[in-house]
């Protein structure tokens, strides 16, 4: 991934056609050390392609995946539908020991 964005740095800075050497350049000036065959395969599969063309196609191929919110929810309704009361009925208990908590804190009880 951080050869693709470099890659993209180097083209959104002006160079039609980043090589390896401006991929690397940049990559060195935060501190990563630049793999060669990772770095050739992000040239081979980019290079002389637009980038713009690019990025306009993988819009279209993540406009057709599903969000994971969806899918999320779903799979944890399903799967921990038996979980959720349980939970709800935590949460109760520890409003009603918050409350009387707060009377004890005060002093004096509400109805003393």
């Amino acid at each position: 991934m951080r050869y693709v964005a470099a890659y993209l740095l180097a083209a959104l800075g002006g160079t039609e056609s980043p090589e390896a050497k401006d991929i690397k350049k940049i990559l060195e000036s935060v501190g990563i050390e630049a793999d060669d065959t990772r770095l050739g395969k992000v040239i081979s599969e980019l290079g002389g392609k637009n980038v713009n063309e690019v990025i306009a196609a993988g819009y279209g191929k993540l406009a057709s995946m599903p969000a994971g919110g969806a899918v999320a929810a779903a799979s944890s309704a399903t799967a921990g539908g038996a979980a959720a009361p349980a939970a709800a009925e935590e949460k109760k208990e520890e409003k009603k020991e918050e409350s009387e908590e707060s009377e004890d804190d005060m002093g004096f009880g509400l109805f003393d």
